[in-house]
């Protein structure tokens, strides 16, 4: 057991007297800039306040897997043990197609969150719905080749809203085009910055967020350039506490 992220835990977030439900798929996306030759910076954006979930929360890019996600193509698959490793313990819909949806996801989210669009400009045209239809329209297809797996968490049973999210990682080099609003058509976030991991710990974080920073700091040192193969933590409740998991 970790005790130490349960103790980390805000009274809000340990309230657990809602009605139990299935943690939904979501992804989120850090997008980490090294170009300054530190320590990298990572993109982050404030949640509206009119938000009933994590209002006024500084997150990352991300929100639910939406079924289409499973059905965007892609220009490239990602690395074999990226895709293993995403795809472990699947609880719902399984398979390959389903651990791609992770990724089409927090790139879409990244879209719509931040006007950041994630993937590689070579004029492909493609066959799009919805909010991808942006990318067709500036060539852009999706790779997931430089997309890293970073760590999973769930939320606890009896809370609010429940999700089952992959926090996933790519270079800012990944980034092809952005829109000239500096800010997503939803205006979800607000406040975007470029903050060192340092940086974003004085924010107003989510404790599983801030715990994934602590977690990609120790990765960094021991893996400055995100290997596929390293392992990655994956957090889930048991009985009264989160349970810490490699994988």
């Amino acid at each position: 057991m970790t005790t130490n992220l349960v103790e980390r835990l805000s009274s809000s977030e340990r309230r657990m007297d809602h009605a139990n439900q299935r943690p939904r798929d979501a992804a989120t996306l850090l997008i980490l800039d090294r170009s300054s030759g530190g320590e990298p910076r990572v993109l982050m954006g404030r949640r509206h306040m009119r938000h009933k979930f994590m209002p006024g929360k500084f997150v990352f890019p991300g929100g639910r897997v939406d079924p289409m996600d499973s059905r965007v193509p892609v220009t490239a698959d990602y690395a074999e043990p990226v895709k293993t490793k995403l795809m472990h313990a699947m609880k719902h819909r399984k398979g390959e197609a389903r651990a791609r949806a992770f990724a089409v996801a927090a790139i879409r989210e990244t879209y719509e969150e931040a006007g950041i669009f994630i993937g590689r400009k070579d004029g492909a045209t493609w066959k799009a719905h919805g909010d991808f239809e942006a990318f067709t329209e500036r060539g852009i297809s999706l790779d997931l080749s430089p997309i890293r797996f970073i760590a999973r968490a769930i939320t606890p049973p009896r809370r609010p809203r429940r999700f089952d999210t992959r926090f996933l990682a790519v270079w800012s080099d990944a980034i092809c085009d952005r829109l000239p609003e500096g800010t997503g058509p939803t205006g979800e976030l607000e406040e975007l910055c470029w903050l060192s991991l340092e940086e974003t710990k004085t924010l107003e974080l989510p404790t599983i967020t801030l715990t994934i920073i602590e977690e990609l700091q120790r990765r960094l040192s021991e893996d400055p350039a995100l290997e596929p193969t390293t392992s990655s933590p994956y957090y889930y409740w048991q009985r009264k506490g989160f349970v810490r998991e490699e994988v």
